[in-house]
């Protein structure tokens, strides 16, 4: 791996005193006066960012902490790739906007990203550019489909996220964001997702015949059953936000065969778990399958220069120009970036240590599945989940929010995620090292044993309800 030219860089975590700081705490008190009350990660990771370097963020007043969200798993090279700095500050120097218009920086973007797709799917794979967030990706591929196959309904999944636009809310799972927000798009149909853990259709695997999919196939067969044949099947093959939830081989197989039977657009959100946070380069290609479209955006500069695009069967190309624009869809930044964050994960072999962080993940948190407040651990390549639940109830504790603050004194950034937040989440870097895994682990292990013994949350037996229930 390359390191950063940078000089004194602690190659540990280091809080030296109680959060925030008094530095942070006046950026934070500042935000709060000027800002929108929609703001999110301060108010349970409050600090204040001065610098970054690789997995590592340092704030206002000196305290250094291994970052595991990364941006929403935006930085996939971890912060300030050196490389990637070089390459930014060159184009920066030539060009750096260009709307729809061919450059060689954009060429050289697209053939990166199609050179790292299937072979069979390279040459007749068509690439859209949208604008800079993922959300506009996933309404682009919503309007594509509608127009390529002349249908309105769209099928999304239960516990699914992909965004909080308008599109994005009314095909995402989670009410609470949708609750406040009249007349929102119509035609969207919820189905269970095979989330095993936690089986919406109430069975266990020795009774389930992947029952959620076999709901779909009637529902799309039956005349009665009063769904529309839909314009596309959106679906996150492991859910990031939804929990760090994989969708399950047999369920994702039998709806590629469905949605190709029945000449429907399977359209995979890869805006999360795309451009080798799963161990390859999208997770789709763990499952055998190819999709008609792909949505990513996060990662595809790897160092946060904003860009999302969609790449799709060239079958579905019939809309017209200017069917789907964005001033900021010619980021010439993140183009350089991004073709060179290809290069560099190719040389480095990223997508191997993607892999093998994830089996020493698997063997530090494997201790964890005997806890008795800990539901479930589960993870793909590098995203990972630990669900915490009451022992006594199985319901939602407020145990993850503790963990999250308890880990954040110790030098670790997670988030949290899933139903209630009951999820305590990861997004390393990807070239993250075996060291630091090895103390992050210790960390979020630790502070689950704290926290979890606190006189809040200590269990003392299934007759007895806890105070954190």
């Amino acid at each position: 791996m390359v390191m950063l030219e940078h000089v004194d860089l602690p190659a540990r975590p280091r809080v030296t005193g109680p959060l925030p700081g008094p530095r942070s705490a006046e950026l934070l008190a500042r935000q709060d006066r000027r800002e929108s009350n929609a703001r999110v990660y301060p108010r349970h990771i409050p600090i204040a960012i001065d610098e970054a370097w690789g997995s590592f963020v340092r704030d206002l007043d000196g305290n250094v902490f291994i970052d595991f969200l990364t941006g929403a798993g935006v930085l996939s090279l971890g912060h300030n790739h050196p490389e990637l700095v070089r390459v930014v500050t060159a184009q920066l120097g030539r060009f750096a906007h260009g709307l729809d218009l061919p450059t060689p920086a954009k060429d050289a973007f697209t053939e990166a990203q199609l050179s790292m797709l299937p072979p069979t799917m390279r040459g007749r794979t068509r690439v859209h550019f949208c604008g800079p967030t993922g959300v506009n990706a996933v309404d682009a591929a919503i309007k594509l489909c509608k127009t390529a196959t002349g249908r309105s309904d769209v099928v999304s999944f239960q516990g699914g996220f992909h965004g909080t636009t308008h599109l994005g809310m009314a095909v995402t799972g989670v009410v609470a964001n949708k609750q406040p927000i009249a007349n929102g798009v119509p035609g969207v149909h919820f189905f269970p997702y095979s989330n095993c853990a936690d089986c919406p259709m109430g069975l266990t695997r020795d009774i389930c015949a992947t029952n959620c999919i076999g709901f779909l196939e009637r529902s799309f067969r039956d005349p009665n059953a009063g769904i529309p044949l839909p314009a596309a099947v959106l679906l996150e093959l492991v859910q990031g936000e939804g929990g760090v939830v994989p969708a399950d081989q047999d369920f994702v197989h039998r709806l590629r065969t469905l949605t190709r039977k029945l000449d429907i657009p399977l359209v995979v959100d890869e805006v999360q778990t795309g451009c080798g946070r799963t161990g390859s380069w999208f997770a789709f290609e763990q499952y055998g399958i190819e999709p008609d479209v792909i949505i990513a955006s996060k990662a595809l500069s790897g160092i946060g220069q904003p860009i999302a695009i969609i790449m799709y069967d060239e079958r579905l190309d019939t809309w017209a120009p200017g069917a789907h624009t964005g001033t900021f869809r010619g980021n010439q930044l993140a183009f350089a970036a991004g073709a060179e964050a290809v290069r560099i994960i190719r040389r480095d072999d990223v997508l191997g240590n993607v892999r093998r962080r994830a089996a020493q993940f698997h063997a530090r948190l494997d201790a964890l599945r005997d806890h008795p407040w800990v539901r479930d651990v589960r993870g793909v390549g590098l995203m990972w989940g630990i669900e915490l639940a009451t022992p006594a109830t199985g319901g939602p504790p407020g145990l993850s929010a503790r963990v999250q603050s308890e880990a954040l004194t110790e030098g670790l950034i997670v988030e949290l995620g899933g139903r209630h937040d009951c999820v305590v989440r990861m997004l390393p870097p990807l070239n993250v090292t075996a060291e630091v895994v090895d103390i992050a682990c210790s960390i979020l292990i630790a502070a689950i044993e704290r926290c979890s013994a606190e006189p809040g949350f200590q269990w003392v037996g299934r007759s007895a309800a806890t105070a954190g229930t």
